[in-house]
């Protein structure tokens, strides 16, 4: 009876320890399917409500025109534009650029738009202190006073 207990016991322990030696083998792997999202999520820049899409150069200058898609029922609010700006700009020195669109398909590859890219653009923020400018344009479709908006 003795060497059946002993048979037992050796039995409940390698299994007990394969499970164990399996399971801590399978969290570093979905700890690394965690932190390979998370690195995805970092590289893809967006908010609530609106997503970068591409920021090219401007020339060669190490200064870029950040390209950014608003979801079409957000247009009209203004606080997704401040917060794009807020997140892409908020740390910017010495220049930060933000065009926005509604529709993807206008956003241009490079920083000059087309005369139909720019008519479909929602808004323009310039940051640059060395011409002492800090604003925001908008197209007259998202903000109607005819004082500060433009029709591109």
């Amino acid at each position: 009876m003795n060497n059946n207990f002993i048979k037992t016991m050796l039995f409940i322990f390698i299994v007990s320890w394969s499970t164990l030696a399996i399971s801590e083998q399978t969290e570093p792997a979905a700890q690394a399917v965690e932190e390979s999202q998370e690195k995805a999520d970092e590289s893809a820049i967006f908010g609530q409500g609106w997503k970068l899409i591409r920021s090219p150069e401007m020339g060669n200058s190490g200064k870029f025109v950040h390209m950014v898609l608003i979801d079409l029922d957000k247009e009209m609010d203004k606080t997704v534009y401040s917060a794009a700006i807020n997140r892409l700009c908020g740390k910017a020195t010495d220049f930060c650029r933000i065009r926005f669109w509604t529709q993807e398909r206008f956003i241009p590859e490079k920083v000059t738009p087309t005369p139909e890219q720019l008519k479909a653009q929602k808004a323009d923020y310039l940051f640059n202190p060395t011409a002492s400018v800090k604003k925001t344009t908008w197209s007259c479709k998202v903000d109607h006073d005819k004082s500060h908006c433009v029709n591109y």
